[in-house]
Order: structure tokens, then C-alpha cells, then sequence
């Protein structure tokens, strides 16, 4: 058992601070996503369900997925606060990804926000998430690239975590139209308050067959 991504792991992470991320939306999913046809989403590792919220405040009818019931607890929360039109278009389920869960197909966006696996866990488990695009929707993998574990901005000490987006667009067939597979700079700041560049490791395809 990978014990960093169990419910137990992530649960006790989650209750040492009220809130863990911004609430904002992951810029790569604001940057991809703004420009799709809003129709149904999957959020994977929703966390406390900014980026869910940010599609469905454009009109998308997602499904936030967390291993975690303290962050989905917090997703539900904020959802709660939105006007009811937004909050209708939500939906919530606690998942385990290394448990292959039965998860629902034909989507048009299936996105992936700084999910972090060692193989082979992440090869199948970004293979059965594509595998649930439907054609003329899109896959959207986001992570540290792994230049960042250098970049003094306390990320893990452990580097088969990180990947290239190369790497998962090799996980792809020829199926898939690859529209961005890049490492995208952008600076961050760190605890004592020194701005850094990292990158994020950016893989958007778009199911053609």
C-alpha cells in the first residue's frame, strides 16, 4: 500500500489547517478550460473543489473525486455558499484511484491537477482516466515539473514522483491529438518570502476517435 494516498493520509493532512490551497483555480484548468465548450467534467483530486466550482460557475456539470472525506466535506461547504444554479451543477464522491474505481465515461473534460504517483501507479492510472474521455473531449494533466525539486519551494525529496509532460503523452495512442505538451514557468513564493520560478508540467490532448 502506497501509504501517501490513502483516505487516512490525506484526512490528517487536511485537519492540521482549516483551509490546505488558495481557493482559486489551478491557472493551467483556467487556461485550457476557458476556451472548451462547457458540458460534463470530471475533477480528479478535487481537494476542497476550487477548480469543480470554477467549471461549474462556466456552465460544466462536474464530479469532484477526492480520496479524502475531510476535503470533500469542505468541497460540499463551499458549494453550499453558491447561487443555486452553480451549486446543481456539482457533485461530489470519495474515490480511491489505486482501488480502480467504476468511475462514468463520455466525458468532454477529465482534468488532473497536480496528481503525484510513482510508477506504474501513474501510468495506469492516467491510462484508465483518458480512457473515460469520450471523442472530441479533452484530457488535461497538470503537475511539478521536475525541475522544481530544486527550486527550494518544498517540494517532495522524491523524484519518481515527478514526470515530464512527455512522459504521460507517451502514455497516449494515436487516438489523440496532443494540443499542448510543455513545461510552463511561473513564479511562486516561498515561506521566507523570496519569489522563485517553478514550472508546471502541462499535457492537454483532445480525443479524436
Amino acid at each position: 500500500m502506497l501509504v501517501e494516498y490513502t483516505q487516512e493520509f490525506w484526512d490528517d493532512r487536511y485537519r492540521q489547517r482549516p483551509r490546505i490551497w488558495s481557493g482559486n483555480p489551478n491557472r493551467q484548468l483556467v487556461s485550457v478550460a476557458e476556451a472548451l465548450p462547457p458540458d460534463r467534467a470530471l475533477d480528479v483530486g478535487c481537494g476542497e473543489g476550487a477548480d469543480a466550482v470554477w467549471l461549474a460557475s462556466r456552465g460544466w456539470d462536474v464530479l469532484g473525486i477526492d480520496v479524502s472525506d475531510v476535503a470533500l466535506d469542505r468541497a460540499r461547504a463551499h458549494a453550499g455558499e453558491l447561487d443555486a444554479p452553480v451549486a446543481e451543477r456539482l457533485a461530489w464522491r470519495r474515490v480511491d484511484l489505486l482501488a480502480d474505481p467504476d468511475l462514468p465515461d463520455g466525458l468532454d473534460l477529465v482534468s488532473v491537477q497536480f496528481l503525484h504517483l510513482p510508477d506504474p501507479e501513474r501510468s495506469r492510472v492516467f491510462r484508465s482516466l483518458a480512457a473515460l474521455v469520450a471523442v472530441g473531449g479533452s484530457v488535461l494533466i497538470v503537475a511539478h515539473d521536475p525541475s522544481d525539486l530544486h527550486s527550494g519551494v518544498g517540494r517532495p525529496h522524491q523524484a519518481d514522483l515527478f514526470h515530464t509532460p512527455e512522459e504521460i503523452a507517451a502514455l497516449l495512442d494515436d487516438a489523440w491529438d496532443v494540443r499542448v505538451c510543455e513545461s510552463r514557468p511561473r513564479v511562486e513564493r516561498t515561506a521566507d518570502g523570496r519569489d522563485v520560478t517553478i514550472s508546471d508540467a502541462v499535457l492537454h490532448a483532445v480525443r479524436m476517435r
